[in-house]
């Protein structure tokens, strides 16, 4: 006979299927950001390499020499260099963690967005088309943030969520030794944990948004199920 331990582990693999059937490809809006980024590089790219050459051009006809063979090297050299540079290092730097607490409250969504962007890469893939989900959420609940009190309750949840809880339990995620991530502890293994953490927050982000639009202030302000996600998230940790 089953046991409770055989149910919950049968459910959040049943979670992690959800979500990869939900969100194996990558949202539209998701892939527009990278598609822009990756325009947004090239655009830089193009720019140095372009700025290398005009320089090397106008040198070649203003020396009586010209630039000659080291010129060239050198010119080449440095167009190689800014390619590379441009490629590889990130158009702005990711928001550090204690940064969330500390942005204004209509920032919050944008810049939580950000960190969780940098985030990504070392996530397991199943639980990314969750990531992606939670960033296109964040990105709509933006507008509706900025026509928020910033010391009104409703605020203080949405802050509490989003900037306190989620990096919580994806830090928590990234303490636990790689070897140790898909090894059942209490029932669960660290990556169905995480699955399940990402799945209440992306719920609770379209429950706040839905009540935002419907001006429910008041219950948004006394959403209490924020426990569920804080204990996963120091399960994590732990």
């Amino acid at each position: 006979m089953p046991t409770d331990v055989d149910r919950q582990l049968a459910q959040a693999d049943a979670l992690l299927e959800r979500t990869r059937e939900r969100y194996g490809s990558v949202s539209k809006r998701s892939r527009q950001r990278r598609e822009a980024e990756i325009l947004r590089r090239v655009g830089r790219i193009a720019a140095a390499d372009g700025l290398i050459i005009l320089v090397a051009l106008v040198l070649g006809l203003v020396l009586p020499t010209g630039i000659g063979m080291f010129g060239a090297l050198l010119t080449m050299a440095l167009l190689i260099l800014a390619t590379v540079v441009f490629a590889i290092f990130p158009l702005s730097a990711p928001p550090r963690v204690e940064q969330l607490a500390q942005v204004p409250l209509k920032a919050l969504p944008l810049t939580t967005e950000r960190w969780l962007e940098a985030q990504r890469p070392a996530l397991p893939s199943p639980v990314r088309g969750l990531v992606d989900s939670i960033g296109v959420k964040l990105e709509m609940l933006a507008p509706q943030l900025a026509q928020l009190d910033e010391n009104s309750p409703a605020a203080g949840e949405v802050r509490t969520l989003v900037g306190e809880q989620l990096p919580e339990l994806i830090n928590g995620y990234g303490r636990v030794p790689e070897p140790l991530r898909r090894v059942e502890r209490n029932g669960l293994t660290p990556d169905q944990q995480l699955a399940q953490g990402l799945q209440v927050i992306d719920d609770e982000i379209s429950q706040m948004s839905a009540q935002l639009a419907q001006g429910d202030l008041d219950l948004l302000a006394t959403r209490g199920r924020y426990l569920q996600i804080k204990y996963q998230g120091e399960e994590l940790g732990g």
